[in-house]
């Protein structure tokens, strides 16, 4: 039997080790699924209840794994609901892959059904690579080149396929002339500045007496060399939320995370040093980093496209993190003044009692806050974890303090609604031996997350380890642009936009064979957790949140603390108890051994990089 298109791209696949495509069917792509029939399901057709999803699913097991994820979709209509999960991919500097129909050939340009332009509707997030495959014998060069971009430049591409060219006989490029062969595989590398620039680094930061350090993702490789640097410098340093698991939370040094989302110690360590170096991150939010000309910084990045963009930076090293801090370290001396070190351990030392205090104050039904603090003791040493955006995303960065083999991440860049769930199904097919949790508000439940339990169901017995955990904060209410309305605008909920329906996610969960339970006391918290993690099957947790408890940032301005006032003057019809949850909450920076600046940043977000 002759090898069709469809074949020879699975076989090409196998070849480049991809063992799942995240995917959903369609008449668009017939002939790839029949070609998965023949190839006994090989790589594994990873079947979402939504092509969105199987993007999100690609960028969370492309995370969590190191290597690329893969997605395919039907023609049209599954084409375009491809495309939120790649931009999330695309922002967040992921490499991603997306297989995709298109009509016939002998139908483009006939406004045919399902026909969409699809080389014009994937030129933005598919900027690095793009094409459609018109004939056999630019296989296997597309897709060579689309898994070599992917990887090489950490985005998105995109193969296009028409149905009927998916059915013709393969035939290799000949050695002939407008011919393209291509050859498997991509080396690992790990570019490196020159002397000359890592000398004058090295200098500046030998200069400083307090220096602060921002890693993000980009760090990730280079955790050891981090410590040595921050060790060698008498550094404090801070992460961006895609870097959260960069570094232990429980080293004394480690500020947590910084910008909205951050900690009071990180926005303090910015705020004071002389000294800046940013480590694998594009943290894109300035008002959030060192006063223009108060610090000196150096920039450390793999790409050179993406350095000296947030900060004018002084010297910019562009090379692997790794490798460019072991080149670095030699050079540095020793800071044998530790005043400053003293001071930011301090601080930190005194943040986390007050998320504890935060934590013990008492809402109606349940502090979201208690939620994500009961887990944080709880935590398995290998655990994985995926966080919505939402206000459950200012509780992960806030309370979870992250550790050893620990994962976690979230929509960075795009800060889409979403993906929680399918990042964490992601993670399971990345790491199956691995528990895994999702935390996510309830209208993203709502949203994506609860069509995807039924994803879980399906390949849960797949996984040598049963848990991925599904925790909902149920607080009837799409809080975080509640409160940013509150906060940013000075205006009150406006309830039917942001009122959602109460759903039994846990009985929901049940009958699809998963536990799950509702959690509506605060004494019933660190139960249900343990309850979960000890189940021999995926889990949902249902807890009924107060809508009342702020996101307070820990850098409040005066103009939002008026802002959030003036909502209650307008009419808010939750204001009773959001001034006293949010003075509650508040108030626990300022007891006895607590800081009592008053700090004065503008709005924005803490997340990126």
């Amino acid at each position: 039997m002759s090898t069709k298109v469809s074949d020879y791209i699975l076989e090409r696949l196998r070849d480049w080790q991809v063992e799942h495509v995240f995917a959903y069917p369609g008449d668009g792509i017939n002939g790839l699924l029949a070609a998965w029939g023949r190839a006994d399901n090989q790589p594994q057709f990873v079947q979402s209840r939504h092509e969105e999803m199987s993007a999100f699913e690609a960028v969370g097991y492309a995370k969590f794994s190191g290597r690329v994820g893969v997605c395919a979709a039907t023609s049209g209509p599954g084409a375009i609901h491809l495309l939120n999960g790649l931009y999330d991919a695309k922002l967040d500097h992921v490499p991603v892959v997306a297989l995709v129909g298109q009509t016939n050939r002998s139908a483009m340009g006939g406004s045919y059904q399902q026909e969409v332009d699809l080389l014009s509707l994937y030129k933005d997030v598919a900027s690095d690579f793009c094409e459609m495959v018109t004939v056999p014998e630019q296989l296997p060069n597309v897709l060579d080149r689309a898994m070599r971009t992917a990887m090489a430049r950490r985005s998105v591409t995109a193969v296009i396929v028409p149905a009927d060219v998916q059915e013709l006989d393969y035939s290799a490029p000949e050695h002939a002339f407008k011919m393209v062969p291509s050859s498997l595989g991509m080396a690992h590398y790990a570019p490196v500045p020159g002397d000359a620039d890592i000398e004058r680094a090295a200098q500046l930061l030998n200069d400083g007496k307090k220096v602060a350090i921002l890693v993000g993702q980009g760090a990730r490789g280079a955790r050891t060399e981090v410590k040595e640097v921050a060790d060698r410098l008498g550094a404090g340093v801070a992460k961006a939320l895609l870097g959260k698991d960069v570094l232990d939370d429980d080293l004394p040094y480690v500020t947590g995370a910084i910008g909205l989302l951050g900690t009071r110690p990180s926005y303090e360590l910015m705020q004071e040093c002389d000294t800046l170096l940013v480590i694998g991150s594009n943290f894109p939010y300035t008002q959030f980093l060192p006063e223009f000309g108060q610090a000196r910084a150096v920039q450390v990045d793999i790409d050179p496209h993406m350095v000296g963009l947030r900060y004018p930076f002084e010297i910019n090293l562009v090379g692997d993190a790794a490798e460019t801090l072991r080149r670095l370290l030699p050079h540095l001396k020793e800071n044998k003044k530790r005043d400053w070190r003293k001071k930011i351990e301090k601080d930190t030392a005194r943040w986390w009692q007050v998320m504890e205090r935060r934590a013990a104050v008492e809402a109606d039904p349940i502090n979201p806050e208690y939620v994500a603090h009961a887990l944080d003791g709880l935590l398995p040493e290998d655990v994985i974890l995926a966080a919505d955006s939402g206000s459950a995303a200012n509780w992960y960065a806030r309370h979870l303090r992250l550790r050893g083999d620990m994962r976690g991440s979230l929509s960075g860049t795009l800060a889409t609604m979403g993906p929680g769930v399918p990042y964490a199904i992601g993670a399971k097919f990345a790491h199956g031996d691995r528990p895994a949790i999702a935390l996510v508000g309830d209208g993203a439940m709502q949203m994506n997350g609860m069509a995807e339990l039924i994803t879980i169901a399906k390949y849960r017995h797949q996984w040598d380890d049963p848990r991925l955990i599904v925790a909902v904060f149920n607080n009837e209410d799409l809080n975080q642009v509640t409160w940013e309305m509150r906060a940013m605008s000075g205006a009150p909920q406006f309830v039917p936009s942001q009122s959602i329906p109460d759903v039994a996610y846990a009985d929901f969960a049940r009958t699809l064979g998963l536990g799950g339970t509702r959690v509506e006391k605060p004494d019933q918290v660190r139960d249900a957790w343990q309850e979960a993690l000890a189940a021999d099957r995926p889990f949902v947790l249902d807890f009924r949140t107060d809508p009342a408890v702020p996101p307070i940032p820990p850098h409040a301005s005066l103009d939002q603390i008026e802002a959030a006032a003036a909502s209650v003057l307008k009419g808010d019809v939750d204001r009773a108890a959001m001034v006293r949850q949010g003075l509650k909450a508040k108030v626990q920076e300022f007891l006895p051994g607590n800081s009592r600046r008053q700090d004065r940043p503008g709005p924005g977000a803490g997340r990126a990089e």
